[in-house]
């Protein structure tokens, strides 16, 4: 642990930030999955509506500076288009 006041200070805002950013990004994997859940049952409905929820985390994740807007744009992209290939 530093001797500095400031830098002790800064090790304990870095893993309150860190426990809230791990909690954002797992529950950004956990709708992606949901995404994918749909897909393979082929349920374009429930895929389209887990695509939005899935995109609305993204967009949250990447306004907070959890993960890089490009990051977040090429993962919603993504999952609307295989969201998009099940109903087709």
């Amino acid at each position: 642990m530093a001797n500095i006041k400031s830098q002790k200070k800064r090790v304990l805002t870095n893993a309150k930030a860190h426990e809230r950013n791990k909690a954002v990004k797992s529950e950004i994997k956990t709708a992606v999955k949901k995404v994918d859940a749909a897909i393979a049952e082929g349920d374009s409905a429930a895929a389209t509506e887990a695509a939005e929820e899935a995109s609305r985390l993204l967009d949250r994740a990447a306004s907070k500076g959890v993960i890089h807007k490009n990051q977040a744009a090429n993962r919603k992209s993504g999952i609307a288009k295989r969201a998009t290939e099940v109903e087709s």
